[in-house]
């Protein structure tokens, strides 16, 4: 059984507003679904789909993309975000994917495959998937570098001692699944024809508030809060304290440099 997580609104609004994307991933997916089975994309499905940031990011390139969530919140906040017509929700599990056999060209579930039952939803992809269909499945390193003129590793090295402690203190331990990276899941795929990428670098902009909104968005810092919610809130106001501290301003707003891991496990079922 897969684990249950963003039961409430809340939390499903925060990772809809703070959730990191993956558009250099979401690239690698659809470059090895053209080179193993080529055109046409008919059907893609996004599995653990959250608030539907990867099934948006598909939909240009499909005749139809369904995403499933086993969180009804999860799926509410897509629908509530708003969507491109050939995109479907459906609230259901990694284990028991609702589509016909035989019927899908692409599988995709991102930063959402450690909390499936791996066997369960395998045995799944492999009965849905087309002859040479392709699975995707990606995650971000538990790790950021930040960049702020010149106090950009000790912005660093505040901010990954907090992700840690949160994850540590607070994470599922299928979160150990993040830390190498997909090495056991992607060993557990069926398929002869398949392989793992790491460390693939993603810059982009952010602010002291998304940071924050980030850490706070995750399932460990949230199952702090349901915990120990006076602990979690003072947390996260004295790190954000620090950080402005630490780069010299006042201002939640300010810009900087944010540099994100991430790692993937492609798979193409056989012709």
């Amino acid at each position: 059984m897969a684990c249950q997580l963003f039961t409430t609104h809340e939390h499903a609004t925060l990772y809809e507003k703070y959730m990191i994307r993956e558009p250099e991933v979401y690239r690698q997916f659809l470059s090895y679904l053209e080179e193993k089975k080529g055109k046409p994309f008919e059907l893609a499905l996004d599995v653990g789909c959250g608030t539907g940031q990867t099934t948006r990011a598909l939909a240009p390139h499909f005749q139809k993309v369904v995403g499933i969530d086993i969180s009804k919140s999860q799926i509410q906040e897509a629908e509530r975000v708003g969507y491109p017509q050939n995109v479907t929700y459906i609230i259901a599990s990694a284990e028991q994917l609702p589509l016909e056999d035989g019927s899908v060209d692409l599988i995709t579930a991102s930063t959402a495959a450690h909390w499936f039952n791996i066997e369960e939803f395998l045995r799944e992809v492999d009965r849905v998937l087309k002859p040479k269909g392709c699975l995707a499945l990606s995650c971000v390193y538990i790790h950021i570098d930040l960049q702020y003129k010149e106090c950009s590793k000790q912005l660093s090295e505040v901010y990954n001692e907090a992700l840690n402690f949160v994850f540590r203190e607070h994470g599922h331990e299928r979160i150990e699944l993040m830390r190498t990276e997909y090495k056991d899941i992607f060993d557990r795929v069926p398929y002869h024809d398949k392989m793992r990428f790491t460390k693939m670098l993603q810059w982009s902009t952010t602010s002291v508030e998304a940071l924050m909104g980030l850490l706070e968005s995750t399932c460990a810092f949230h199952t702090f809060l349901l915990t120990d919610p006076e602990s979690a809130n003072e947390f996260l106001k004295k790190l954000q304290e620090r950080i402005l501290k630490i780069m010299g301003t006042s201002s939640t707003d300010t810009q900087l440099g944010m540099c994100t891991s991430h790692f993937c496990v492609l798979a193409c079922k056989s012709p």
